[in-house]
């Protein structure tokens, strides 16, 4: 029996600001029937890869990257917003619609040759995730995976991660 896991996502109009609908995993990770259906999914995809790490990126993505961690017996790295490591860092600048953000990663979180799986909770325009991918191969490792649990595919961020291969569990075609 499949479930149904859209309907655990909840959606709240105007959030973070008007015209976003905003797709809230917390509904999704308090029932434990869906929380259990999503590991198993997300784990699935990973079935025919030799994965070395699972990189979660901050801060939804450390929920399922950290279990899908343990799931395959393998470490989990953080990649975090800035201020927020405290060892050396490898840090990435990359284009929001209303300026440019960063993101960070311990620079030896990562070794030369390292498999890596990339996961975050939900995939809009792609640009938090390309530059994920491009500070694991900084740092040497190759992406072989990138996993969300929803993508908003009207936003077209599959596009910029064109070169992995990207699954997700749940779409949206549109804000409605």
């Amino acid at each position: 029996m499949s479930v149904d896991l859209k309907k655990y996502i909840r959606s709240i109009k105007d959030f973070p600001v008007e015209g976003i609908m905003f797709r809230d995993i917390t509904t999704l990770l308090k029932d434990p029937t869906a929380l259990k259906e999503t590991l198993h999914r997300l784990y699935e995809f990973t079935n025919d890869k030799k994965i070395d790490k699972v990189v979660g990126i901050e801060s939804r993505g450390f929920i399922f990257g950290a279990m899908l961690a343990e799931k395959m017996n393998v470490g989990f790295v953080p990649i975090r917003k800035p201020g927020k490591l405290p060892a050396e860092k490898e840090s990435q600048t990359y284009q929001l619609e209303y300026g440019e953000d960063k993101i960070e990663i311990h620079k030896d979180a990562i070794s030369e040759g390292d498999k890596v799986l990339l996961h975050d909770d939900l995939l809009a325009t792609g640009g938090t995730a390309e530059a994920a991918a491009k500070l694991i191969e900084k740092l040497g490792g190759e992406v072989v995976q990138v996993s969300f649990i929803i993508e908003l595919t009207f936003l077209n961020g599959r596009e910029k991660l064109k070169d992995y291969d990207v699954r997700s569990i749940v779409t949206y075609d549109s804000e409605d």
